[in-house]
């Protein structure tokens, strides 16, 4: 009997997830997630992992623009400049969690995850990342196909392998 392609999916995650855990122990780093569109889908992937606490410090729940503000000190001009889906306030995430916890990597998420919410110029879909990790802060801006659920699995599991990709 064939594995589904959920369990192949899980499987996929598990193997990403246990090669970005070594990485991480290797380096003698701590990873933590500022997320928005995926409300903490990135910090609960992380911690499904048994022994995630050697390696993942912390998760934001910025869904909020004040939330931002509040907790991972992104500046409310910038957010006002850029609008809260931005590279620049996707940057300002990860930066502001790795101000903001004892981690020194660190992802950031925020997008239009619909079904509602989409404009001409960001469209449902449209997620930006951010990536710091000590010396250096790169973002993206992607978007993804499908309806709510969709986007946020697709946004998780592109932030965990772009990660992993730019620790090697």
């Amino acid at each position: 009997m064939s594995a589904s392609p959920t369990d192949m999916a899980k499987r996929a995650r598990a193997e990403l997830l246990e090669r970005l855990a070594s990485q991480l122990q290797a380096k003698g780093w701590l990873l933590a997630s500022a997320e928005s569109c995926t409300g903490g889908l990135i910090a609960a992937a992380c911690t499904d992992l048994a022994g995630s606490s050697l390696w993942f410090e912390r998760g934001f729940v910025t869904y909020s623009n004040q939330a931002k503000t509040d907790m991972l000190g992104v500046d409310a001009a910038l957010i006002n400049e850029h609008g809260a889906v931005s590279e620049a306030i996707a940057r300002a995430m990860a930066q502001g969690a790795l101000i903001h916890s004892k981690a020194q990597v660190a992802i950031a998420v925020t997008g239009v995850a619909g079904p509602s919410g989409g404009s001409p110029a960001k469209p449902v879909g449209t997620v930006c990342f951010g990536f710091a990790l000590p010396g250096h802060c790169v973002s993206e801006q992607l978007h993804f196909k499908g309806d709510r659920a969709s986007v946020r699995a697709a946004s998780v599991a592109h932030a965990l392998e772009k990660i992993w990709a730019l620790l090697g």
